[in-house]
């Protein structure tokens, strides 16, 4: 099954972004060297180590990018099934482009901003959003259902592709006196992170609106959190190497105390022997050249101490800010978390809301319909009696000047005449009745149009207001990611300082 032309041609289009080839591709197949995944890798990952690689042979490259997904993509049990190297060494575009949508979904996590995404088209977005949310959405089943993702139009499940046009095309409002108390707890969540930062205007861009989502930014702290873990565990590994060198370099120069110790003895042993001037010297020699080994040893072992003081120092700084770092993270995710309910929880108050007017909306329209033909029908047999009356009128008029016995024969069109008009007057009676039906329940009907749209109204405000909430929510994370760029600057100071061999 070929793959989906839209999705393929998003996929393009962001490899094209990351300006690491001399030409813009026009097809996935021009990847199949794995040279730009390579240069894409070194540059978001700020890296040099896959410089080497591209002057190796095919299989080293594609050995290189498997390696690179399983320990930064978070799909580690699934990589050797997910991407599989035979596919890439005989440059199936599947397996291509299934390398694609991992390194953007890595690209989005590490360093992409929203307003990153604002030089792609809005129906290119709209693709390269749906990727994301489907990786999202299926990162524990991603070698069963990315294959068939890239390859169908329709989305593989409702969970995958949907949050967002659901969330575009959600009712947009809810009971009054319900979203009021629900808008104050979410107000007051949000505002327990930041209180001061102003409300900024919603996202414009479906990537905006995707990487805003409390699930994207949350899954992104955790894999900063990790990161910063693992920089932890490596600088700690380092000051254990240390002290383990400077235990070492002790141990000699104890040693080395215990044999200049020896020789100094010996030195006195042959003094009182009387040994001959010529070994005297030599002897001397030796002990100065041992004694000068001996200072240099004190000296470099006093360099490693002041290291080691100082490699303490980091460590403790780097800890303390990693568990703020920690503790900011799980009371974000517990205020996101909150946030997400609170949504749902509104979300469904105001689908059963909807449910409810658009059924009141329904039996008006019945009613007004059924009102209406009933008056049609009576104002059709009002005319018809009407009609009647004129003609019996007209005849009783020329039965005038007859003779008596001829006005005893119509006596009975008169009584015929009495109740024609008694009906009709019932029917017009009956008609201003339904008349005035009509007219109430017109005016239920616009009054209920107009309430739907006053709901429409303040649940689409409301809405704003809360991405503006989550937006304040995003300043939080900027901090953490803050801090962990001061990390990173630590580390490559210490690396740069650390004692070489």
């Amino acid at each position: 099954m070929p793959l989906h032309d839209a999705r393929a041609a998003a996929l393009l289009a962001w490899v094209n972004s990351t300006k690491v080839c001399t030409h813009p591709l026009d097809d996935l197949s021009q990847l199949q060297d794995c040279s730009i995944f390579i240069r894409i890798i070194n540059k978001i990952h700020r890296s040099k180590e896959g410089e080497s690689v591209l002057e190796q042979p095919l299989p080293e490259r594609i050995s290189f990018i498997r390696g690179f997904l399983e320990r930064h993509c978070k799909h580690k049990s699934a990589t050797e099934n997910l991407v599989l190297a035979q596919k890439l060494l005989e440059g199936e575009e599947l397996a291509l482009a299934k390398v694609a949508v991992l390194l953007l979904y890595y690209t989005s996590m590490s360093c992409k901003s929203p307003e990153d995404w604002n030089e792609f088209d809005y129906k290119t977005q709209v693709e390269l959003a749906s990727i994301l949310k489907f990786v999202l959405d299926n990162e524990e089943s991603l070698d069963e259902n990315l294959e068939m993702f890239l390859q169908r139009k329709a989305p593989l499940s409702s969970s995958s592709t949907s949050s967002s046009s659901s969330e575009e095309h959600s009712p947009l409002f809810s009971l009054p006196h319900k979203r009021e108390v629900r808008f104050l707890e979410l107000r007051k969540i949000a505002s327990s992170s930041d209180a001061n930062i102003p409300l900024p205007s919603a996202p414009s861009s479906p990537m905006g609106d995707v990487m805003q989502t409390p699930q994207f930014q949350l899954r992104r702290l955790k894999k900063q959190l990790a990161f910063e873990r693992e920089n932890r565990d490596e600088l700690e590994m380092e000051l254990a190497e240390n002290r383990k060198l400077v235990t070492e370099k002790e141990a000699q120069i104890t040693m080395m105390q215990q044999r200049i110790d020896r020789l100094a003895l010996l030195n006195e042993r042959q003094a009182a022997d009387q040994l001959e001037p010529k070994e005297m010297e030599e002897l001397r020699e030796k002990n100065e050249s041992l004694m000068v080994r001996l200072h240099n040893t004190l000296k470099q072992c006093q360099d490693l101490k002041t290291e080691k003081g100082q490699m303490d120092r980091k460590i403790n700084q780097l800890s303390e800010e990693n568990g703020d770092l920690s503790f900011k993270l799980r009371e974000i995710a517990s205020h996101m978390v909150q946030l997400q309910e609170a949504l749902n929880e509104l979300s469904e108050e105001h689908n059963a809301a909807l449910a409810q007017s658009q059924e009141k909306q329904g039996q008006l329209e019945g009613e007004l319909c059924a009102a209406l033909q009933e008056k049609k029908y009576s104002e059709e047999k009002i005319e018809i009696l009407q009609g009647k009356i004129s003609l019996l009128e007209d005849q009783l008029a020329k039965l005038g000047d007859c003779s008596t016995q001829e006005k005893g024969e119509v006596v009975g069109d008169i009584l015929k005449l009495e109740e024609l008009k008694q009906e009709v007057s019932s029917l017009t009676t009956k008609g201003a009745e339904l008349q005035a039906t009509v007219l109430r329940l017109e005016e239920e009907k616009q009054l209920q149009e107009a309430a739907l749209q006053s709901e429409r109204s303040c649940f689409e405000e409301e809405k704003q207001q809360l991405s503006g909430l989550v937006a304040s929510l995003q300043s939080s994370l900027s901090e953490s990611h803050q801090a962990r760029e001061r990390l990173e600057q630590d580390l490559r100071a210490w690396e740069a300082s650390e004692p070489q061999g």
